[in-house]
């Protein structure tokens, strides 16, 4: 039985490639079967996650940003 589940994703993204949505505060990407990658700006943040879904399919990305600290 394996520790840690490697998840698969369909690539990785830098989030300057990404486009912020101030409004909702989340980040989108275009996805290969027409609607877009999501990921709220709030998870990177805090970072539970910085894998990006898409609502439509099944198909995932990595974001890759830096963590800057607000100190």
């Amino acid at each position: 039985m394996a520790e840690e589940e490697e998840i698969a994703v369909y690539d990785e993204v830098e989030i300057e490639d990404m486009t912020f949505d101030e409004t909702l505060q989340i980040y989108h990407y275009p996805c290969p079967c027409g609607d877009r990658f999501e990921i709220a700006l709030a998870d990177l943040q805090d970072e539970s996650t910085d894998i990006a879904v898409c609502p439509s399919c099944s198909l995932m990305i990595r974001v890759i940003f830096d963590q800057v600290c607000s100190c």
